[in-house]
């Protein structure tokens, strides 16, 4: 099926569909989309993906993820986000201090504050964060996500949320 003919959630659907069912699990592939959509679009792409293939994408997530990867992408389905552009400073400090606490302050990563940020908080509210950590900590949150040997997904969510952020201006 030629994927331009579809609606942008029928497309998404099916997208998805073939990345979480096919051969190989696409992880890359299921996590850009959903991270890349907004709560009211994942609504949506969530009916549409029952309608289409007869069953929840949350089900095909768990039967076909594991580990923290699938705890951050039905977190991010589940979690109601803000949508606007509208960030409280003293909110962005807080959680830039607190990823910083569970990641590069301690032995090891507290995965649970990482994926609670990155699922609960808008793509403005992500941008700011990691504004907020270069400035506080003199580097970047993705490079010090990638030193500390955390889980992907998180990185996939700063550069959407970066890129959502520019088109939305």
């Amino acid at each position: 099926m030629l994927l331009w003919v579809l609606d942008p959630a029928g497309r998404d659907a099916t997208i998805l569909n073939q990345a979480l069912n096919g051969d190989i699990t696409d992880l890359r592939t299921a996590t850009e989309v959903i991270c890349s959509r907004t709560p009211s679009q994942l609504q949506i792409m969530k009916q549409t993906y029952r309608a289409r293939f007869g069953c929840y994408l949350e089900h095909d997530i768990t039967e076909r993820t594991y580990g923290d990867h699938q705890k951050i992408l039905l977190a991010y389905l589940g979690v109601p986000r803000n949508e606007g552009p509208e960030v409280d400073p003293s909110a962005v400090t807080n959680d830039a201090r607190e990823l910083y606490r569970a990641g590069e302050k301690r032995v090891g990563t507290d995965e649970r504050a990482f994926i609670r940020i990155f699922t609960e908080s808008s793509r403005a509210h992500l941008v700011s964060i990691a504004n907020a950590y270069q400035h506080m900590y003199a580097r970047s949150l993705e490079k010090v996500m990638l030193v500390s040997n955390f889980l992907e997904t998180p990185l996939i969510f700063l550069p959407c949320a970066n890129q959502a952020q520019k088109i939305n201006k």
